[in-house]
């Protein structure tokens, strides 16, 4: 299957264009919307939800991951297999925890220029083309390079930040849960929450963080909308202390 992150959103035609290309070059191939709404040119919250969100996917998966602030400019542009996944998108820090988190990793910089290749829209002309192979059982097409020679070594492994808010209004942070002692107290916008299981555990309206089902903390509020209480949104940053 091909499983895609963007920010190219629902409305208009970015993401239409983007598997009617994946259909030309892999008819027959599930395509999954798992992220089409991503942070606008938002690389680093990309990257944790990536890594957090891609582990439970079966082998042989393909994300196309598409947050391309420096689309037409001379950045590389990377297929990668780490843990059995295979990764397509620009080189700009996109897959660098996957990276650092996996366990056999190889990197392949695509070389390939298509003949039609805009200047603005290489998730349609360049990625899905390469996805749809890589989807085909076909090897990458590029040259394979060390990739210790294309990490970010500045991204830390966990980014005190929220990283996505849901529908619900509860805000995903870049923090594993496994690695947050449950007794921490998350302070966000002034504004202090101790953890709890899950939102039935919680009376209506009140707000808590607790470890999501992808394995992230994530902060939230019992039948409310907790960036509306909180006041936070992609970007704002999360203190934690033991008070």
């Amino acid at each position: 299957m091909i499983v895609l992150l963007t920010d190219f959103g629902l409305e208009g035609p970015y993401t239409g264009q983007v598997k009617a290309a994946l259909y030309r070059g892999a008819p027959g191939v599930p395509v999954i919307d798992l992220f089409s709404d991503l942070d606008p040119w938002n690389v680093d919250a990309t990257a944790y939800l990536l890594a957090a969100y891609s582990a439970d996917f079966p082998e042989g998966t393909v994300f196309l991951t598409v947050v391309d602030p420096g689309v037409g400019s001379d950045r590389l542009s990377a297929v990668i297999k780490a843990d059995d996944r295979w990764y397509v998108g620009p080189h700009n820090g996109l897959f660098e925890l996957v990276v650092r988190r996996a366990s056999s990793v190889r990197w392949w910089d695509i070389t390939r220029i298509p003949d039609h290749l805009s200047a603005s829209f290489h998730g349609r002309d360049l990625f899905a083309p390469e996805a749809a192979k890589l989807a085909n059982g076909q090897e990458p097409d590029g040259q394979l390079v060390d990739a210790a020679t294309r990490r970010f070594p500045e991204m830390p492994d966990d980014l005190a930040q929220i990283v996505y808010v849901d529908r619900y209004g509860n805000g995903i942070t870049g923090l594993r849960a496994s690695m947050v002692d449950p007794k921490v107290v998350l302070e966000i916008n002034s504004l202090k929450v101790n953890s709890a299981r899950t939102f039935s555990d919680m009376p209506q309206g009140a707000a808590f963080w607790y470890a999501n089902s992808n394995g992230l903390v994530e902060i939230a509020a019992n039948q409310e909308r907790a960036n509306q209480a909180f006041g936070f949104e992609v970007g704002t940053c999360i203190e934690l202390s033991r008070d």
